[in-house]
């Protein structure tokens, strides 16, 4: 089940154009964003208080004018600082409808609201000093219209000091910077103003998944096999083995020592019980990585040739190359952190969504690449973001748990793709139900609520 469609600075004009093309002007599509972007503004500020829009010369800078328009008509205390004068037929005509006066962007004071209308997508130059004096004007709140303006829009860099705002409203789609780092970070809450674009897209958000319970038919094998093989470090293992029996799971295995201190509900066995694992039919999932240490040659060989679907985390992947991966007859899901991902694919060009789906074709596998901006890719192109992830999953071994849920909802059955998005989301979940300063184990005992709400 996808999210909202997340569309590349190229792909907005596309669809642009196209609904251009059908019959709706560049006027009406102004008209559309600009009352968006008035009606935000009126829930922030009200009638009351001072609202700053900040004009550019292009489309971006005409939302802003009809934006201004509205609101003077609504009542609201509105001045209008321009970079410079409009530069379209649109964005002229809606200066011309905007009866207020207009300052020079340097003339710029401080408001209760500052609504950046500057830029918008497709910006790739730095910001002037100027810009940036303006954009750093001082203001209770700040609403970025589309993107905020010194951010690109298809790989979140920062062209200049961008401020924080409190919300952005994308225009028509979500596009990569609002949900990739570091523009993320500075973009508030987002809101999505449909105006009338449609466009295919590959790339969407994790949605909440849907989730089915177990029927009256289930036992614990239909629910899921999971075995989890441990290593020089067995916390870590521990803690992928208890998140998968949390995740869902029917039956969890962990091979290795060190399972004390875990549910006697998962079973626990000797490492070199790994080969009758593997030829057991009934495994779901095979979950190898979490704290294997820097020799996990044997594990890892028997892992691969293991006719399960497997989850290859942490160590694993520092030990193992593509090729490999995409040698496997079962399917195979990649969850590496940054540096995971540099030792197992190299430098890769382009924006995060670039290097991970190219990543995914190389193995044949789906990528999980986690961190503040998480991009789940799929060998035929397919990406899924998760943005807004809790900064308190910065903490020692939230990697496991995620390893762990994503093992069980393979195990489960769901398809490689659908599993590595539920079980993003089901970590994210659990991570926004837990208290501040949580640790991984706490994170574990969220999980049967964060499950809950996806049934």
């Amino acid at each position: 089940m996808a999210g909202l469609p997340v569309l590349t600075a190229a792909e907005t004009r596309a669809a642009e154009a196209a609904a251009i093309a059908a019959g709706t002007s560049v006027t009406v599509l102004m008209e559309r964003a600009g009352r968006a972007v008035a009606d935000l503004a009126w829930r922030i500020a009200g009638a009351h208080h001072p609202i700053l829009i900040l004009c550019g010369p292009g489309n971006n800078g005409g939302d802003g004018y009809v934006a201004a328009r509205i609101l003077g008509e609504r009542g609201a205390p509105v001045t209008v600082a321009a970079l410079a004068d409009p530069a379209t037929d649109a964005a002229r005509a809606a200066r011309n409808r905007w009866t207020g006066s207009v300052v020079p962007l340097a003339a710029a004071g401080h408001a209760f609201l500052i609504v950046d209308a500057l830029f918008g997508t497709g910006l790739t130059r730095p910001l002037s000093a100027g810009v940036e004096a303006a954009l750093a004007v001082p203001a209770r709140h700040r609403i970025a219209v589309d993107v905020p303006s010194g951010v690109v829009t298809d790989d979140g860099a920062l062209l200049g000091a961008v401020p924080r705002y409190t919300a952005t409203l994308a225009l028509g789609a979500l596009k990569p910077a609002h949900l990739l780092q570091p523009a993320a970070g500075h973009c508030g809450r987002l809101f999505v103003a449909d105006i009338g674009l449609s466009a295919p897209s590959a790339v969407h958000t994790v949605a909440r998944p849907a989730l089915a319970p177990p029927s009256p038919a289930d036992h614990k094998y239909t629910r899921g096999l999971v075995a989890v093989v441990g290593g020089a470090m067995p916390g870590a293992a521990r803690l992928a083995a208890n998140a998968a029996a949390h995740a869902g799971a029917g039956y969890v295995l962990l091979l290795g020592t060190g399972g004390g201190g875990l549910p006697d509900a998962i079973v626990t066995r000797p490492a070199d019980a790994l080969a009758e694992a593997v030829a057991d039919h009934r495994l779901g999932a095979l979950l190898v990585g979490p704290g294997l240490g820097a020799d996990g040659a044997a594990p890892l060989a028997a892992a691969l040739a293991a006719a399960a679907p497997l989850v290859l985390d942490g160590d694993a992947l520092r030990q193992v190359t593509p090729q490999a991966v995409a040698g496997r007859a079962a399917p195979t899901i990649l969850t590496p952190h940054d540096g995971e991902f540099a030792a197992l694919f190299g430098a890769l060009p382009g924006s995060k969504i670039d290097r991970v789906r190219a990543a995914a074709a190389r193995a044949d596998a789906v990528v999980i690449a986690k961190g503040a901006d998480t991009v789940i890719a799929a060998p035929d192109g397919t990406v899924r973001i998760a943005g807004g992830a809790s900064p308190w999953l910065s903490t020692a071994g939230t990697g496991d748990v995620l390893a762990g849920i994503v093992a069980a909802q393979l195990a489960r059955g769901l398809a490689p793709l659908a599993a590595a998005e539920a079980a993003v989301w089901l970590h994210g979940e659990a991570a926004r139900r837990a208290d501040p300063a949580f640790v991984a184990d706490a994170l574990v005992a969220r999980l049967p609520a964060a499950l809950g709400a996806a049934l």
